[in-house]
């Protein structure tokens, strides 16, 4: 399945965000929703340079005090007075020096709960031709653009059972790689609403992998 990366493509994607009917918490910014601080993490779409629509997934650095090494969408906590919209701006141009306007904001996707304490609320990007991008060392160990074409394969996503929780743990797989929830929940539900249509997909019950559990 190709997903080129076009006019069409984008006015494709903000219709289906359009036509989402989002489950958020009762109020937005700062803290909410049982005292889970509130962050944004970024779905950002890119030309993955043969005409194919990519999304950005980062490594962060070693060096950090929570999640080093791990896998993520660029993003953050909201801070005071923030949209999560401009959250997640700021977060691209802070992580990985992609500066982009409000303009480039196709739409959100459902808020998810975090077994560490926050609730994240996911801002779809289309970072438009020629975008460029480099780590911020502080924060990225590596970019890392994954074609969404590699996100639609037969054994992906995986939910799978684990002892310590009654809710199923989610995994996205691509290439040979592979992420767990909340990153993997916010990509699979991309997946099923933006790229597939599917607008009644929800994840917030999808669960992590207890090394996520702090």
């Amino acid at each position: 399945m190709d997903f080129p990366y076009t006019d069409e493509m984008r006015g494709l994607f903000a219709e289906r965000l359009a036509n989402f009917q989002r489950q958020a918490p009762s109020r937005e910014g700062g803290d909410a929703g049982e005292g889970l601080k509130h962050a944004a993490v970024t779905m950002t779409l890119i030309d993955d340079g043969t005409g194919q629509t990519a999304f950005v997934l980062t490594r962060r650095t070693p060096r950090l005090s929570s999640h080093a090494g791990q896998k993520a969408l660029p993003g953050g906590r909201v801070d005071e007075g923030e949209s999560a919209t401009q959250a997640g701006l700021r977060e691209l141009s802070e992580e990985i020096n992609l500066h982009l306007g409000e303009d480039a904001v196709l739409g959100l996707l459902d808020d998810y709960p975090t077994r560490s304490g926050y609730f994240i609320t996911p801002v779809v990007i289309w970072a438009g031709a020629g975008a460029e991008m480099s780590p911020n060392p502080d924060e990225v160990a590596k970019i890392m653009p994954i074609p969404l074409a590699d996100l639609i394969r037969p054994d992906s996503p995986e939910f799978i059972t684990i002892p310590e929780s009654e809710r199923p743990m989610l995994r996205v797989l691509f290439g040979d790689d592979r992420v767990h929830a909340p990153t993997a929940a916010v990509i699979h539900q991309f997946c099923e609403v933006v790229m597939r249509g599917r607008n009644n997909i929800r994840v917030d019950h999808l669960e992590q992998p207890v090394f996520a559990w702090r």
